[in-house]
């Protein structure tokens, strides 16, 4: 099978309105194709507003199925094209039953799978307890035309075994959508701090279980419309890292960008032969790590 392939992130703002956020993301997608893009990530819940910044019953009517109408829009883009699409949807799964959904749509324009937030923050301006159901189909990679894709969401992001038990599953990429800000009371040393903490935690999922990592992020400020607070700066500096965590290609922190790299799933053979963390695991000594806390 071919191992190499062209990756691609759009990262941009979102507002209040659906049509002009998936309008947004279909012009980064055209942009991206252009460059000969054959897989590309696009924001968590890149349609919507950030909507979690507050609770409010009457943000669940944003919520859509599974398959529904963002994933029928991005599976004829795809398909047209031919390439596959990455993102996440506010999905509603039953009556009172909401989660926070990744999907993928492979080229034919088929829902190739989906991948529910496990990890759900709870933390001002990121309400989402309120709104997602953890997810419940553990880290299982997504088969795709091109191969098996580790897709996760934000939070997860911060979490090693996420990953591992994605890297162990035979996942060849992590994929990361996300819509992570800063507070606008921070200062800018925390600021710093915050942006740097993200990007290093998830280079280092790439060390460790070397894959390469490829994280979207939203940009701009988005408003709290309740004016409980002063809103979100999104961070952007998507970024696409390689097996050693070396960071290939980088966003801005204030502006949309379509972001692309070239990335050989077939290195990871070789970078473990060299780095065999996978061998020198001691299996047999971790059974401790399912708990939350060692007496």
């Amino acid at each position: 099978m071919k191992n190499t392939f062209k990756v691609a992130v759009v990262q941009h703002d979102c507002n209040q309105e659906y049509r002009h956020n998936l309008d947004n993301s279909i012009t980064g997608i055209r942009e991206a194709c252009t460059q000969g893009a054959e897989i590309i990530l696009l924001p968590e819940l890149n349609c919507l507003p950030y909507f979690c910044v507050r609770e409010e019953v009457r943000n669940f009517d944003l919520a859509e199925t599974v398959p529904g109408p963002t994933t029928e829009s991005l599976g004829k883009f795809a398909k047209e094209k031919s390439i596959i699409i990455i993102t996440t949807l506010f999905e509603k799964r039953a009556k009172g039953l909401y989660h926070n959904t990744a999907v993928v749509m492979d080229k034919d324009g088929s829902l190739a799978g989906t991948y529910r937030k496990m990890h759900i923050p709870d933390d001002p301006g990121f309400y989402e307890k309120f709104y997602f159901t953890p997810g419940d189909q553990g880290f299982v990679p997504i088969n795709t035309s091109i191969g098996k894709l580790g897709v996760m969401v934000c939070w997860d992001q911060w979490f090693p075994e996420a990953a591992r038990l994605m890297a162990l599953a035979g996942a060849e990429m992590l994929f990361y959508p996300s819509a992570i800000g800063w507070d606008p009371n921070d200062d800018e040393e925390e600021k710093v701090r915050q942006r740097h903490a993200w990007m290093t935690i998830q280079k280092s999922h790439a060390i460790a279980n070397n894959l390469p990592v490829i994280s979207s992020n939203r940009t701009g400020y988005e408003v709290d419309p309740s004016d409980n607070s002063k809103g979100t700066a999104f961070w952007g500096s998507s970024f696409i890292a390689g097996q050693q965590g070396e960071v290939l290609a980088e966003a801005p922190i204030d502006k949309s960008a379509v972001i692309m790299a070239e990335i050989d799933t077939g290195r990871t053979d070789t970078v473990r032969r060299t780095w065999p963390y996978f061998r020198d695991r001691r299996i047999d000594a971790y059974q401790d790590i399912s708990k939350h806390h060692i007496e």
